[in-house]
């Protein structure tokens, strides 16, 4: 499979709402530790991601999804561009998820490197990242060239409820 990668204006995160609440209920379902507990609503999930919308229209938040074989969305990932004036050079990235059903196929890595890719072209010279300390993210993270900066002991809560470190990661967009 080929992930088609596409990004996503406000107008299309309106559109598809209701299936990229559907896909963060299935990722915090799975087991992913995204800041959400286990038991997530649609309703809280689709709340998130109109929580976006502001962001995404001021243009601060990137975000682009990506679409498995059957055309329906089977991963996201986005970066949020700095605003304080010492900092504009930089993004955090956010939320890279992949349905559990889709994942081993490459598409994590495809949205990484789009988003990777739009970041050099935007003029970020440093992303950043955290991610759950011994998650599969992590290794993805790590085999696409991020470089880790430390660990945080007792971050968040996975979504059991659990206490977690956390890993941070960097990485220069344009090497």
């Amino acid at each position: 499979m080929t992930a088609t990668i596409t990004p996503l204006s406000a107008t299309a995160l309106r559109a598809h709402r209701d299936e990229l609440a559907a896909l963060l209920r299935d990722v915090v379902g799975g087991g992913s530790s995204l800041g959400f507990l286990a038991g997530l609503g649609h309703e809280e999930a689709a709340a998130w991601w109109d929580s976006l919308l502001p962001a995404v229209e001021e243009g601060s938040l990137a975000l682009w999804a990506s679409r498995g074989d059957d055309g329906r969305i089977d991963g996201t990932v986005s970066w949020y561009r700095e605003s304080k004036p010492n900092g504009r050079h930089r993004a955090e990235l956010r939320k890279l998820m992949v349905h559990p059903a889709a994942r081993g196929r490459g598409t994590a890595r495809a949205l990484l490197a789009e988003a990777e890719r739009a970041a050099a072209r935007a003029g970020v010279v440093l992303l950043f990242l955290d991610t759950e300390t011994g998650s599969g993210a992590e290794h993805v993270y790590r085999s696409a060239g991020w470089t880790e900066a430390g660990t945080i002991p007792d971050y968040a809560t996975d979504p059991a409820g659990r206490l977690r470190p956390t890993t941070l990661f960097y990485k220069h967009p344009q090497e």
